[in-house]
């Protein structure tokens, strides 16, 4: 299975990627740590993309889908992948169909995460990064035993700049100024499944894996909210 995780900023993807990643077998791969890897590594994509994030410009689409092409074609994607987090707008998904198409394949399913503004807030707003260590905590759904104190090496516990609710907001602002035409477009392919993050972890997991499989068996799946 070809898959894509869409979703605002704290809606979840990442966390169910790699939950079915494992679940399935297949790889999860994250266009960020992709990117940062090519650069530090100095593939040929990844010199390419230096290049415009020293000059604090805008990676072009074509070498972020290089990058991404050069991952897939692995052996390890032969049954399947999930890419999280990308496309992000919709001339990134041209490029990456058309590469696609290209290598004679194509994608199975888009998730699109929706979620609540209050819950987005709610889940980035909380966050804290222990600042020596690295350790991520939630002041309410993981929070540290001694406050703004790292349980682990006794670090302080700082909260990220675009964590902040008023920056939140403008990041969803844009995210989803992005990914409106994105949404449309994998609509009308009829590989869009929209689930939405506003519930429990575990039966957003259930959900995927239900609609995974169903495709899988070419099976109609009974509707349980999903659009």
């Amino acid at each position: 299975m070809r898959i894509v995780f869409l979703g605002p900023p704290g809606a979840g993807k990442g966390t169910q990627a790699e939950t079915i990643s494992k679940g399935k077998k297949i790889p999860h791969i994250s266009s960020g740590n992709l990117l940062r890897e090519a650069v530090e590594t100095g593939t040929d994509t990844g010199m390419k993309a230096k290049y415009y994030i020293e000059k604090g410009l805008l990676v072009p689409d074509q070498i972020v889908v290089d990058i991404i092409k050069d991952r897939i074609v692995k052996k390890d994607c032969k049954t399947g992948y999930i890419l999280d987090g990308f496309p992000r707008t919709l001339s990134q998904a041209k490029v990456l169909d058309e590469t696609l198409k290209n290598l004679g394949d194509k994608l199975d399913l888009v998730f699109y995460f929706s979620v609540s503004e209050e819950s987005v807030v709610l889940r980035l707003s909380g966050r804290r990064l222990c600042g020596i260590c690295g350790t991520n905590y939630h002041v309410e759904f993981v929070p540290s035993s001694k406050d703004g104190i790292c349980d682990k090496c006794g670090g302080k516990l700082n909260q990220r700049a675009d964590d902040k609710p008023e920056t939140v907001l403008e990041r969803l602002r844009v995210y989803h100024e992005q990914t409106e035409d994105l949404i449309t477009y994998y609509k009308k392919k009829s590989i869009l499944k929209q689930i939405s993050s506003d519930a429990g972890i575990e039966a957003i997991t259930k959900e995927v894996s239900d609609i995974i499989n169903c495709t899988l068996q070419k099976k109609p799946l009974i509707s349980r909210g999903v659009v």
